[in-house]
């Protein structure tokens, strides 16, 4: 405590006399359970939001994603932005969170939507990944109000829609609407580690592979064509040639962990033939030799890559087998791709969060990637604002796992860092 700045000192003071609305901030999030999909809740929690951040001085703006993917009378696509601005002109920082959390899945030892504090963490789906960082950085933002009365520019705080399922119906509609227009410092309080600054994150591209084939009496299957038959081609010479080549292509970008810093296929679904007989029926199936096929690609790839060569190495597969198959006929549709992003480390936002990380925690940041998308990507891409990183509290390795939790020791020593950004970029020195 020595060492640090007067200014820092009534900051760690603000936020600590705060530890007990954080902890309750976060566990009234988490107690609104917006599982995405379909989309539940999302009105709910931005209304919430909205009460919360009027109260503390922020202008605020309840946007629906209209038209975007998922968005309907019944699953509404909700976001929330406020802002607050200073005694003058200056810099804007945007701090922004998504609402949305993935299913519960099995597993649990506690209520998933319970918000339970035990043993210093707080218990719950989305309590890491990010409801805890969003309230981090509300906190934050009203310790530094409190403690800083005079200071330039603006502080925006945003909620978001749809993060998990690609960010369609939030940050890229808010950047397609030009919401990041006037902002210069993005900080996204992702679940990357205290000690940690997430530069950007891989690529990815999704696509749906169908084969084709002829229905027939399953008693007389040379009569027919198997679709199944030619996917199971497909996945082995996915096998044989292209997991392989993959695992052979490394990156220089600092993701973690370990295995992603090379190029990465997840066969994210596969379904042949007849629908699935739901659980509670009690029938058989009828014997049809099956007549499609379909598989869901989901393809990771660094910075080092093309998506054209990501593409080619699909098309490349399919092609062999082709050449191999007389019968085989195929489909391919794209369904998603993201360019892989990474700020510069010279980076404003970047240099004034290590600072804050040093202050705070008497060590220097570790600098990361991450595996798989977020955010950053619509920021980048659609906003033109390279100006961004992930930094907030909890353990990566908890998303999205049974008896997901973020620990309050965290969450108040990323308030404090984003705190003390705010500081520096934000008051005069």
């Amino acid at each position: 405590m020595n060492d640090r700045t007067p200014l820092h000192v009534s900051l760690h003071a603000a936020i600590a006399d705060r530890r007990d609305d954080l902890i309750a901030l976060t566990q009234e999030l988490i107690r609104i359970p917006t599982l995405n999909p379909p989309g539940d809740n999302y009105l709910e929690i931005c209304e919430y939001l909205d009460r919360r951040l009027s109260a503390s001085g922020f202008d605020t703006q309840l946007i629906r994603a209209f038209g975007a993917p998922g968005d309907s009378d019944k699953y509404p696509r909700w976001n929330i932005v406020a802002r607050r601005d200073g005694t003058r002109s200056g810099e804007c920082v945007h701090f922004n969170s998504h609402i949305d959390v993935v299913d519960v899945g099995k597993g649990w030892t506690t209520d998933p939507f319970g918000g339970e504090l035990k043993d210093g963490k707080i218990y719950g789906r989305g309590a890491c990944d990010m409801k805890g960082g969003l309230a981090a950085s509300i906190i934050a933002a009203e310790a530094f109000l409190a403690v800083v009365p005079d200071w330039a520019g603006a502080i925006e705080i945003s909620g978001t829609a749809d993060e998990e399922s690609g960010g369609f119906g939030g940050v890229a509609y808010l950047a397609e609407k030009g919401h990041f227009a006037n902002v210069h410092h993005v900080i996204i309080p992702e679940p990357l580690n205290v000690d940690r600054i997430c530069l950007g994150h891989r690529g990815v591209w999704w696509a749906e592979i169908e084969t084709h084939g002829e229905i027939a009496h399953g008693s007389m299957p040379f009569l027919g064509d198997c679709a199944v038959r030619h996917m199971g081609a497909v996945l082995h010479e996915m096998e044989e040639t292209l997991f392989p080549a993959l695992a052979n292509k490394h990156t220089a970008m600092p993701v973690v962990p370990e295995g992603a810093k090379q190029s990465t296929l997840n066969i994210n679904s596969l379904h042949g033939g007849q629908a699935e007989i739901s659980r509670d029926e009690t029938g058989l199936p009828s014997p049809c030799v099956p007549d499609s096929a379909r598989m869901v690609l989901d393809r990771r790839f660094l910075i080092e890559e093309s998506i054209e060569e990501v593409m080619g190495e699909i098309q490349g597969v399919l092609d062999r087998v082709s050449a191999r198959r007389p019968t085989f006929s195929y489909d391919m549709r794209e369904m998603m791709r993201v360019l892989p992003s990474m700020t510069d480390k010279d980076s404003p936002v970047v240099q004034t969060v290590s600072r804050a990380i040093n202050d705070t925690l008497g060590r220097a940041p570790q600098y990361v990637v991450s595996p798989g998308t977020y955010d950053q990507k619509h920021i980048d891409r659609i906003g033109k604002l390279k100006n961004c990183i992930a930094y907030g509290p909890g353990i990566l390795d908890l998303a999205h796992k049974p008896d997901e939790y973020v620990g309050v020791e965290d969450m108040l020593q990323s308030a404090e860092v984003m705190a003390l950004s705010l500081a520096e970029l934000l008051v005069d020195r």
